[in-house]
């Protein structure tokens, strides 16, 4: 049987899906636009790495361009936030309309299923956990240094105190919630003096009701998944999210497809589009939706996306931080960017075009985002280092 997409079409539909398809639209962003996006995407994973700017920041760049970072602080932590903060690919921003949908993971992680470690923990230590939600009802906002007591072990999880694993606990649980940050620094309150009521006092769906909405929403996001690729989404239980999806498929909510040279089954979104060409242009953070599973990457571009921050440094084959560079319907590029904040400059620490691309059909346009992205962050220039064979060809075109 002939497969019912070719390669080509599953990769511009994947693309287009995460709203990376066409050039990005001039003019200013704002909240519209910026929760139309995460409601795209569904989650925008956090992480706490500052070498270029933190890659919670970098979708909606890729996406919107030059947009004010405040926006993304003011839509998760100002006084009518839209977003909130729990476990959904890692630790992530999701749409506030999503809580409901999240717990029964938190009902799980009451029941002791979460970090092996950390539900031991709570097994053992549940009237200390209640005893530091009962202070913070009392004091109100908390961070981890606010209980820093307890022994601590080895490097790591481990290395938390009590209260820190206290905290976590009750994050797990969905019992507290992010209020703000400051820095990284998590500052935890009470759900209920976080999250607004019209969200709260939503009905609870069952847990394979939300299963089932969870995995549509990353079937829309994806546009065209495997199972493994949309259990990966929201980080789903395995069991449940192939029973869960064979539902779907009978009630004509997904379209089960073959697409040439997948080995395994893919399903199709109804509202996903095919465009006959991609044209747009950005660089992805290591941890942006569309490259986050690294086999589908491998499967939709043909390239190895890997992170080599803990990778040691003379093993590393393209750099500590690199961001693919995404130019029409191909992984073209990356570039091993370090933000010099005291200098002013956006430094190119490596430059490497991936195989069989001519860095001078490259080096053009990646010039023209890498100048983006140095305003955006409030740097002068771009400088480029002799490192990578596209290296010459960029430091060629950015003058």
């Amino acid at each position: 049987m002939s497969p019912d997409l070719s390669a080509a079409q599953a990769r511009r539909i994947a693309i287009a899906a995460q709203g990376l398809d066409k050039p990005r639209k001039t003019g200013p962003v704002g909240p519209p636009q910026f929760r139309k996006l995460v409601g795209q995407l569904g989650v925008i994973q956090i992480d706490s790495v500052n070498v270029v700017v933190r890659t919670h920041y970098l979708p909606a760049f890729s996406r919107l361009g030059a947009y004010p970072q405040t926006l993304l602080e003011t839509e998760a932590w100002g006084r009518k936030p839209s977003l909130f903060e729990y476990w959904g690919h890692e630790a992530s921003f999701m749409p506030l309309a999503l809580q409901p949908l999240f717990r029964w993971r938190m009902e799980r992680a009451r029941a002791g299923e979460t970090w092996s470690g950390l539900a031991r923990f709570g097994r053992e230590r549940r009237d200390y956990i209640d005893a530091i939600l009962a202070e913070i009802e009392r004091r109100g906002p908390v961070t981890g240094g606010d209980f820093a007591e307890g022994p601590r072990g080895k490097p790591g999880w481990w290395s938390w105190s009590d209260g820190k694993r206290a905290l976590e606990w009750l994050f797990w649980a969905g019992f507290i919630t992010t209020r703000t940050r400051r820095g990284f620094e998590r500052v935890y309150d009470l759900t209920e003096r976080v999250i607004p009521a019209a969200i709260l006092n939503q009905p609870t769906p069952s847990e394979a009701e939300a299963h089932k909405a969870l995995l549509m929403i990353a079937a829309r996001a994806m546009g065209v998944a495997t199972e493994g690729d949309m259990r990966d989404y929201f980080r789903m239980p395995v069991a449940a999210t192939k029973a869960r999806l064979a539902e779907l498929a009978e009630e004509g909510l997904l379209t089960p497809v073959a697409v040439k040279g997948w080995r395994q089954p893919a399903y199709l979104h109804p509202d996903a589009r095919i465009p006959r060409r991609v044209a747009g242009a950005a660089l992805l953070s290591p941890f942006d939706n569309l490259i986050w599973r690294r086999e589908r990457t491998e499967r939709l571009f043909g390239v190895r996306v890997r992170l080599e921050i803990y990778t040691p440094a003379h093993k590393r084959e393209h750099g500590y931080y690199v961001l693919p560079f995404l130019q029409g319907d191909g992984v073209t590029g990356g570039v091993d960017l370090k933000a010099d904040r005291k200098a002013g400059v956006l430094r190119v620490q490596a430059a490497h075009a991936e195989f069989a691309v001519d860095p001078m059909t490259v080096a053009p346009a990646l010039a023209e985002e890498l100048r983006l992205m140095a305003g955006w962050l409030g740097l002068e220039r771009v400088e480029v280092s002799g490192k990578g064979d596209l290296s010459a060809a960029l430091g060629a075109a950015l003058g």
